[in-house]
């Protein structure tokens, strides 16, 4: 098969290095790419993620036989729609579908009219409204905006009083994130979090693997919402059972809700849960493969995934084209230092990472400038190791970042959490 990927991410990365390993690729290209999928074949640094016109062109000219699309942005766009619509085989889920991730307030009442347990909530437009709502939360309060915003729309708040805060500065300066008015208040709930990720063929939901995501910048879960700051696969902790707990009471009730609804999602569904005394709990939807989940599931992902992907795709999910193995993987985000407030921009990095056994390195967004990387700063890298266990596995990632830091140039502003995975 000849694959284009749509993205250019460290996400995106790490399904092209997956991708490249399968049997059944015979070439891959990226639209746009970055510096790390530019070593394993074509990239289209002209593409946005959201232009399908010049994706069509390309996968046209290209021959191209499956196009796996990667960023939600590109999902809540349409670009899967016009692609299938131009006869192309397609990755990732309708416009339609993507709104469980792109409207929160769509995905709530989802979960509510299929019985699918989340935490009480209410949607407001106003401040007047939300004052009025907050009334009915006793404790603390999670403040959700409605659209897209990369990974910065969420703030959870002690009490109503602080939710309230926040929910002034968003309405009187006009600042919610992704834009609009609309907003979900929801009950904060407690437990630990996990993701759960299930490929999706049109009639069938099929739990694949499940991680867990470091959000905030700093250590011990200080500092803002980055989006990503880390993962480690499989999870801690947890029931033994957990995916076939997740199918039973999230996944499946999600797949009858979605063919009550006459919508045929092909892709991967990215479940954000909140483990509770009661069991697990929907705190968000994903449309997409997860960043930085993605790298650490990838590393465990043995056999064919072009072919299971595409079998998706297809609508008949070949179940036996590709599996994840018992190996635990932990993957740790380098970002520039005054991440997230601002992106420092960064150039002259190496193009060639020296690494230890069982070590990967996938860049986030970059480009190639001849042997080196130029990087608009933020998440610059997502170095993983893999190992028997987590505990090895952070062993090994985090002595593969002190080796690494020297290959850059004197003074270059990385920064990193220490604590991913420790327990």
């Amino acid at each position: 098969m000849r694959i284009l990927i749509v993205g250019g991410g460290a996400r995106e990365d790490a399904l092209s290095w997956k991708l490249a390993q399968s049997a059944s690729c015979d070439a891959l290209f990226h639209a746009p790419g970055n510096a790390g999928t530019a070593t394993r074949g074509t990239n289209f640094p002209e593409v946005a993620a959201t232009d399908t016109r010049a994706i069509l062109d390309r996968a046209k000219a290209h021959a191209i036989d499956l196009i796996v699309v990667g960023p939600e942005n590109a999902l809540a766009a349409g670009v899967a729609d016009r692609l299938r619509d131009a006869g192309m085989l397609v990755f990732g889920p309708n416009r339609s579908g993507a709104r469980l991730e792109s409207s929160k307030i769509f995905a709530k009442r989802f979960m509510e009219r299929h019985e699918i347990p989340t935490a009480r909530f209410a949607v407001v437009h106003s401040l007047s409204q939300a004052r009025k709502s907050l009334d009915q939360f006793s404790g603390g309060v999670v403040v959700k905006a409605d659209g897209l915003a990369a990974g910065k729309g969420v703030v959870v708040c002690d009490d109503s009083a602080a939710a309230l805060v926040v929910l002034g500065e968003w309405y009187e300066k006009n600042a919610i994130p992704g834009g609009g008015t609309d907003i979900v208040l929801e009950e904060r709930m407690s437990g630990r979090e996990i993701s759960v990720f299930a490929i999706a063929d049109g009639r069938a939901m099929i739990p694949i693997a499940a991680a867990c995501d470091y959000k905030r910048a700093g250590d011990d879960d200080r500092g803002p919402n980055t989006g990503g700051m880390g993962a480690y696969s499989p999870p801690q902790g947890f029931p033994d059972n957990v995916l076939e707990i997740v199918r039973e009471r999230i996944i499946a009730p999600v797949l009858r809700g979605l063919l009550a609804e006459d919508e045929v999602y092909r892709g991967v569904l990215y479940v954000g849960l909140m483990w509770t005394d009661s069991g697990p709990r929907v705190v968000e939807f994903n449309a997409r493969f997860g960043d930085p989940e993605t790298q650490v599931m990838m590393p465990r992902v043995s056999g064919d995934f072009a072919r299971y992907l595409a079998s998706a795709a297809e609508g008949a999910i070949e179940i036996d084209a590709a599996h994840f193995t018992d190996e635990a993987c932990v993957g740790v985000t380098l970002t520039t230092d005054r991440y997230p407030y601002e992106n420092t921009k960064l150039s002259g990095l190496p193009a060639t990472l020296q690494l230890p056994e069982h070590v990967a390195a996938f860049w986030g967004t970059s480009t190639r400038e001849g042997d080196r990387v130029a990087s608009p700063g933020g998440r610059v890298l997502t170095v993983t190791a893999s190992a028997p266990t987590v505990a090895e596995a952070r062993e090994r990632v985090y002595a593969a970042i002190g080796k690494l830091k020297p290959q850059f140039p004197p003074g270059t502003p990385l920064a990193y959490r220490s604590d991913i995975a420790r327990f």
